[in-house]
């Protein structure tokens, strides 16, 4: 009995390849890599500056654009770098959506850190890819690499080919 359990699990992890993604590994995210030197345009309803700490909130209806890469969210706090030298960071909040090419993710937040070109979403995260969707607590975006981590209790669906 040992055995062919043991073998069955070998079995179903060859034939689905992408079980293995479900344990944190890397996965394209996009259909392309992302050029984070790029204008970012930002879309809203509202705008509150604070000269003071060099920061932004953009409310209401919130889009975000950056090359084929779009975040909306609710609320989108921009972070400015020193004396206004362009955008440091961006903390998106409220149900975040990121879309880059065929592929969409959802997150209760995210961060975006414009120079390392990384966003990390966080809080019951949903990633769709064609009819595949993975879902995590977490997952970091390189959008340089065009790569994805998710971690985080990370379960999958994978949809199976009808085999003609």
């Amino acid at each position: 009995m040992f055995f062919s359990l043991r073998r069955l699990a070998i079995l179903l992890f060859l034939a689905l390849p992408g079980l293995a993604l479900a344990q944190g590994a890397q996965i394209a995210f996009g259909n392309m890599q992302a050029d984070s030197s790029l204008p970012v345009e930002v879309t809203a309803d509202n705008l509150d500056v604070d000269q003071s700490d060099g920061t932004a909130v953009f409310t209401g209806n919130v889009l975000i654009g950056q090359g084929e890469m779009r975040l909306s969210a609710p609320r989108v706090l921009v972070i400015y770098k020193e004396n206004n030298q362009g955008i440091e960071q961006l903390k998106a909040s409220g149900g975040v959506t990121l879309v880059s090419g065929e592929d969409a993710a959802e997150a209760a937040r995210a961060d975006y850190n414009i120079d390392s070109g990384t966003i990390a979403m966080s809080g019951n995260v949903l990633l769709l890819q064609g009819g595949n969707a993975l879902s995590a607590e977490n997952m970091t975006v390189d959008t340089r690499s065009g790569t994805a981590r998710m971690s985080g209790r990370v379960k999958t669906v994978l949809q199976q080919g009808n085999g003609q």
